[in-house]
Order: C-alpha cells, then structure tokens, then sequence
C-alpha cells in the first residue's frame, strides 16, 4: 500500500487532505495512463482551448494582484517628487534608507509564505496579505514624521513579499515547465505596467493636493491602498487555487490537467517534506541563479524607484517627469509579454536573458557617456535598458522553476531566487545619490557591473545544462521510455533524477 500511496503523491501535488483508496486506485491508473500517454489525453485543438480558459479564469486577477502590489511599494519615487521630503522633514540619505528598509522583511518572509501556500490555500493567504499590505500602505499617506514612513515601509515589506514568490509557484502548479515562463511574463509584465501606471496617476492625484488638508502624495498612498483593499476582497472569493478544486473545469478537464502536469512532473516527489526544503537550500545551482538574480532585480528597482528622478535630471519638470517615465515602461512591457512567450516556444532561457543583459548594458553606456546636451540619447538609454532588465525576471523566474526536480523543492528555490534577487532593492536604495546627480555615474557604473556579472553567470549555467542534458542523454535512457515503476525509484531525487533534463 505505501508504493501505491507513494504513486499517488505525484498527481496529488497539493491535496492537503487524506485520500480513499478508491482514489488512489484512480490516480495510479491516472499515472499509468500519462505515462503511456493514452487514454485521458484531449486532442491538439482540445488542449489549446483548455490552456486558454486557464488563462482567462487565472491570469488576469493575478497579474491586477502584482501591479498593486509592485505600485504600492514603488510610488514612493513619485511621491517624492510631490513634497515628501519636505513635508516629513527628510534631509541627506534619509529617503534611500526610507527605500532600504522595505527589503529585509520582504525577503525574510517570501519562504515562509511559500511554504504556507502548501499548509493554506492560495486564494485565502494572499488575499490576507493583501489585506495586510493595503492597510499599511493607506496608513503611509497619514505619517507624520520620517520615523513613521520607516515604520509602515517594514511592515508594508512583510505584508508583500509573499505575493510574487507566491504566485510563481502558484503558476507552476497549473501549467507545463514550458508553458510557464510566458505566463509568469505576462504577470509580472503589471511591474511594468505599474510603472506606466504610477506616473499616470501621480500626474492626476496630485491634483488633489490640498483637498481635505492633505498634500497631493498622501492622497497618492491612501487611494492606493484603498483600491487594494477592494482587490484583496475579489481575490478571497474568485482567486482559484489549484486545479483540483478549480470549480470552473470539468471532471474531464481536471483530469486533463493532471494528466499534462503528471508527464511533466515525471513522477517526482510532490508531498511536503522539509527534506526537500533542504535539497534547495544545498543546490549549487540554486545559489548560482539566486546570484544573476540580484544582478537583474538590483537593475529593476533601480529603474522602478529612481526613474522619475533620472528623467527629471534631463530638463523636465517634476509634472512633464512623471508622463515621460509612462513610454519606457510600456515599451518594456512588450518586450517582457514576448521574450516569455518566445522563451516557451523555443524551450530557451539562458540564452534570451543574456539577449537582455547585453541590451541593457547598451542603454546604461548611453545614460553613462552622453553629456547634459545630449538629453535624448540618455532618454534612448532609459528605453534600452528598461527593454533589456524587465523581461529577465520573469525568464529567470522561469528558468529557475523549470530547473528544480519535486513541488516542494520548486517552492523553496523560487522563494530563495525572489528573495535574495529582492536584496538588490536594498543595493538599488543607495545606488543613485544626490551627491551624484545629475549624471549619476558612480550608480550607472555599479549597474554595468552587475549585468556584466549575471551576463556570465547566466553563460556559465546555459553550459552546465547543455553538457548536462547532453551526459544523461548518453548515459541513460529517453525520459519518456521510463516506466512508472522506475521513476517512483529516483521519485525523491528531484532534478538529480536520471530522467530528468535542464531547461536551458
């Protein structure tokens, strides 16, 4: 009985409750028929049009959840602009540490929360956060004083982090390792958006400075935060957790999605064990990844939290600033939707990112080395690299999801690469200092650097994989000639199983 409970597990990856025996019987027959890939299997039109109402039913709410939640931590660089500094009495450094602070509880609390996505269920944990984050953020537009903003920004950092590492995963429990990364595009492409967004609306807020004897940037938080507390109610009552419980698929569907997501999993371990926490925190490779991420994230908060200021130092005022940052960000959006899409199709993801390093390098050489009379070509560079950073968060979130063998692994490494790559916002928070401004060359060269790093890195693990895919290729058996009896064998090896091939 315990090899057949143990058959079970790998299409049972989320059920957190026991199981009939009728119903493991079904699932080993579930199994057995994926691996034979007959019986249950939906015909090609089939497939796409179950993909498709997937996406409809998960993607839009998820990517409306990032973009509050990416805008409520990042408006603070428009709020500046609106009389923060003076208003709170801020001199010196106090607003790079304001920025600072946000990131140690972001990041402490994305494994935790990972981990209690298998313990809750998604809709009701996030939804909570959400809660949470949307009161602290309405609270920032009624601080008094500096001491206050750094306090609601630690806590704001608590209540958010869960939610990208979160859904990430939550992505990768719905759809195939290759369908994935353009999902993950699309939802994180509301950063993006969010940086469209949060111009636009700090434009038209700050409008109201002076209605109810408020200035225009508290307004901006406490909107903010009141549209975010109506999301997180939608999320509680229509966010779908997992296939399994999905109420808008049939019995044939749900068994279709198992069925795609049993082959893809190859029968790897799917229950919660810490062990499997502690295979993703020994990985090299984990940690490899982890190190090209703060390399991007440090370039994306950078871009998120200094922008309106790097555009104001063209010649802009402070109003025409915050509509010059929307075209950047809108560009990059599209960039991002496509590398992820694109990056599926080709079954790529090393090589796309690199792509991206080598355009955002360009774009910060432009900003670099053109001179104040050249306000355009540094505006080009903005573009460029903007282009080149945020569609590699999205690709190695992926990249680093599809490489990491079991459910529970998978969670941990994607909370790991979140978090650590979320450390770059604490690099981002001091890279531009007033005393380097206008040209700001000491904080373009720290980003160069940093590219140039994740850009080898990312070479290096492109080369491990091929070489190893190429080794258990020669060594071992096609994935797919494994029969369920033997794969149950290396079930808790996770990507160190013989049947299991890197994306690269």
């Amino acid at each position: 009985m315990s090899s057949v409970r143990r058959l079970s597990n790998a299409v049972n990856s989320m059920r957190a409750v026991s199981v009939t025996e009728k119903d493991i019987k079904a699932d080993v027959d579930l199994i057995e028929s994926a691996s034979n890939d007959s019986g249950l299997g939906f015909d090609a039109r089939q497939e796409r049009a179950l993909i498709s109402k997937i996406d409809r039913k998960l993607l839009p709410l998820l990517t409306i959840l990032y973009l509050l939640s990416f805008l409520d931590r990042t408006n603070i660089g428009n709020a500046r602009l609106f009389g923060l500094e003076k208003d709170l009495g801020m001199k010196g450094l106090d607003y790079n540490v304001a920025l600072a602070i946000f990131y140690p509880t972001y990041i402490l609390i994305e494994i935790p929360s990972n981990m209690m996505l298998k313990k809750w269920t998604p809709s009701k944990w996030i939804a909570t956060i959400m809660f949470a984050w949307a009161i602290v953020t309405t609270l920032m537009g009624i601080v008094k004083n500096y001491h206050g903003l750094l306090a609601a920004r630690i806590f704001l950092g608590l209540a958010e982090g869960g939610l990208f590492p979160g859904v990430a995963f939550l992505i990768t429990t719905w759809y195939r390792r290759h369908e994935c990364g353009f999902r993950i595009a699309i939802f994180f492409s509301a950063a993006t958006a969010a940086g469209a967004f949060g111009g636009l609306i700090a434009r038209g807020v700050n409008e109201m400075n002076g209605v109810g004897g408020l200035a225009g940037w508290r307004w901006l938080f406490i909107l903010e935060g009141i549209l975010t507390f109506i999301f997180a109610i939608v999320a509680w009552f229509f966010l779908h957790d997992y296939p399994d419980t999905a109420k808008f698929l049939s019995s044939a569907e749900k068994a279709e999605v198992k069925r795609r997501l049993t082959l893809d999993s190859s029968g790897l371990a799917t229950e919660f064990n810490l062990k499997y926490a502690y295979d993703a925190l020994k990985d090299w490779k984990v940690w490899v990844h982890m190190c090209i991420t703060i390399g991007v994230y440090t370039c994306v908060y950078s871009v998120a939290l200094f922008l309106p200021t790097i555009v104001r130092t063209l010649g802009y005022t402070n109003a025409h600033a915050q509509l010059m940052t929307v075209p950047p960000y809108v560009v990059a959006c599209v960039c991002c939707i496509f590398t992820g899409w694109a990056g599926d199709k080709t079954q790529q993801r090393g090589l796309f990112m690199m792509g991206g390093m080598l355009l955002a390098i360009v774009g910060l050489l432009l900003m670099l080395f053109a001179d104040a009379k050249h306000a355009q070509q540094k505006y080009a560079g903005v573009f460029l690299f903007s282009m080149g950073v945020y569609p590699n968060v999205a690709q190695g979130a992926a990249w680093q999801g599809n490489n990491n063998g079991g459910t529970l692994k998978r969670g941990v490494a994607m909370a790991m690469h979140v978090g650590f790559g979320n450390a770059g916002g604490m690099i981002a928070s001091f890279v531009f200092l007033p005393k380097d401004s206008p040209r700001f060359q000491t904080g373009l060269s720290i980003l160069i650097g940093l590219q140039a790093m994740s850009f080898v890195l990312s070479g290096i693990m492109t080369t491990y994989y091929r070489r190893e895919n190429a080794r258990r290729n020669a060594n071992y058996k096609a994935p797919e000639l494994y029969t369920v009896a033997e794969k149950d064998l290396e079930r808790e090896k996770g990507d160190y199983a013989t049947f299991f091939r890197f994306t690269v």
